[in-house]
């Protein structure tokens, strides 16, 4: 009998991510190392860290990796390795090497383990980096992801920390992902849902950043297992500012309040809502399950950008025929009683 990837996982995705509430209370106890070359390190809460070699380079380093989010090997290896590589295109770099990091168990047939790595291998060749090795370790749970170093001139960084009061906020793909996923995990979703999930989670944010390449941004991010809400809360707070948000623009896959309707929200969601508590104001009354989904924790989420007001019309032009559904989320305003604001 074959068996399913999903399966094998107690949690899928970004849902298996350790909550930030005990994140918070182990970090809080590490020393922070000082270079001065280190350009972004451990004092914000960013997506990757920042080197600086010359004043024309820099070097971006990150690492992700999660349990399968579909059963379909290749699927699992495109899905995971997109998610690796999104950190680099969130500080506005470019991947240049990529180096595999597998668990796997031993009960599985290996031919599903080469899937897995081609998956990942033909990620890394569309993003224009190099495979070069990787390391393996026997689990009870099958688990990828990559290590990525990336390229960025010291002067185009782009950090979640630099929003500033008057910009437009602007998200590249619509969420709904850890909703979705439980979905999938259950043998609930239905093809329509799968298959438009599928097709997110698997989209390199290359296609966002080229956009921003070409308009003057202040501040980006990528959405990923602290949910839109958990990543909005870590650009409005590096930045000093309140973002407001705009629950009706926020672009959702299909079927996700249907989904978490029924209770299908990961436990992870529950762990973002009460990580943010008292930080986030829902000025009106908004249902349940829309907010379940802004907690919701992103697989492979798209990139939330801040941009000054003038240039978004421009941004948007931009990512025009990009793979994925993007809109106008929200603003930024001078900060304000909470950190984010819900409307």
């Amino acid at each position: 009998m074959e068996v399913k990837l999903t399966e094998l996982t107690k949690t899928s995705g970004w849902a298996a991510k350790i909550g930030p509430d005990v994140l918070a209370q182990v970090l809080c106890h590490l020393p922070k190392s000082f270079d001065k070359k280190l350009i972004v390190g451990l004092d914000t809460s960013d997506d990757a860290a920042v080197y600086k070699i010359n004043n024309d380079l820099a070097l971006i380093q990150t690492l992700d990796f999660f349990t399968p989010v579909v059963d379909d090997p290749y699927v699992f290896g495109q899905i995971a390795a997109t998610n690796s590589i999104s950190d680099v295109y969130a500080m506005g770099g470019e991947p240049k090497l990529a180096m595999n990091i597998v668990c796997f168990p031993n009960c599985l047939n290996p031919d599903v383990l080469v899937e897995i790595l081609k998956g990942g291998h033909d990620k890394v060749e569309e993003a224009g980096a190099i495979l070069v090795g990787g390391h393996t370790v026997e689990d009870d749970e099958p688990k990828y992801g990559l290590s990525v170093a990336g390229f960025v001139h010291p002067d185009k960084v782009l950090t979640n920390s630099n929003a500033k009061p008057g910009d437009v906020l602007v998200l590249t793909k619509p969420i709904g992902l850890g909703i979705i996923n439980t979905a999938i995990k259950g043998k609930i979703a239905d093809k329509a849902s799968y298959d438009e999930a599928v097709k997110v989670m698997s989209t390199l944010n290359k296609y966002g950043k080229e956009a921003v390449d070409k308009v003057k941004v202040n501040s980006m991010t990528d959405i990923t297992g602290f949910g839109l809400l958990g990543h909005a809360l870590e650009m409005a707070e590096g930045s000093s500012v309140t973002i407001k948000i705009n629950h009706k623009n926020v672009p959702l896959i299909s079927n996700t309040l249907e989904y978490a309707q029924m209770g299908l929200v990961p436990a992870g969601a529950y762990a973002n809502r009460a990580h943010i508590g008292d930080k986030v104001k829902f000025v009106n009354e908004i249902p349940e399950t829309i907010e379940d989904a802004l907690f919701d924790p992103q697989t492979s989420g798209g990139l939330l950008i801040s941009v000054p007001k003038d240039n978004v019309d421009l941004l948007l032009e931009e990512l025009v025929g990009t793979p994925t559904k993007y809109a106008v989320i929200g603003e930024v305003v001078d900060k304000k009683d909470y950190y984010l604001m819900v409307e």
